[in-house]
């Protein structure tokens, strides 16, 4: 069975809305997806911004090209989520998702991922979850049928191993955003590419 490995962030809407496509791929062709989280560093081409409650930029280092594309980059979204019964609520600040990524390959070894996976993007998507806090998202891991309470030693020691070997991985492949996938030594970025991806399975299939 062939092997697709995407890659995402939760910090990403465009990695939450491929998430269902991204199933779908199990269903309609013979093939297995692995997730890989990869943890964006968002100033290095956005650069760095921090909102007050009047939605206000507190640091003002960010041009105002890259306030533009930022401004519809979460239009875009929001537009493309209204059509799928999703909520996207721009974030006040740029997160350090590495705690949640680690998480997710926590419960990727320790049962299904998938409820967990699931409610990371929901809930930080609608502001309702802080992903830089070890209690909060041992917390969801717990509601979501994860045990939970071996967490914090996987994030000292195997999960942050894991989560460096996996990104030094994903660059090597020429990975540099998300949702991207890596088929047949192909790599394809980008939503819109999705489509290249079922076609790349047809073809091999």
């Amino acid at each position: 069975m062939k092997e697709v490995i995407h890659y995402f962030d939760y910090k990403s809407p465009y990695a939450y809305l491929a998430q269902a496509a991204t199933d779908a791929l199990e269903t309609h062709f013979e093939c297995r997806v692995t997730r890989v989280p990869y943890s964006l560093h968002i100033g290095d081409f956005l650069g760095e911004a921090a909102l007050d409650d009047n939605d206000r930029d507190t640091l003002g280092t960010r041009s105002a090209h890259q306030w533009r594309r930022v401004r519809y980059s979460y239009m875009d979204c929001r537009r493309e989520a209204n059509r799928r019964g999703l909520v996207i609520r721009g974030p006040r600040k740029i997160w350090n998702t590495d705690l949640v990524h680690m998480g997710f390959l926590f419960a990727s070894s320790r049962g299904d991922f998938r409820g967990f996976h699931a409610e990371v993007f929901q809930r930080f998507w609608r502001r309702e979850l802080d992903v830089e806090s070890m209690a909060i998202v041992q917390g969801l891991m717990a509601e979501t049928g994860l045990p939970a309470e071996d967490f914090p030693a996987f994030c000292a020691g195997e999960g942050a191993d894991r989560l460096a070997a996996l990104r030094s991985e994903a660059e090597d492949r020429g990975v540099f955003g998300v949702p991207s996938w890596w088929v047949d030594g192909q790599l394809y970025w980008g939503a819109e590419r999705l489509s290249r991806v079922e076609e790349h399975l047809t073809a091999k299939s």
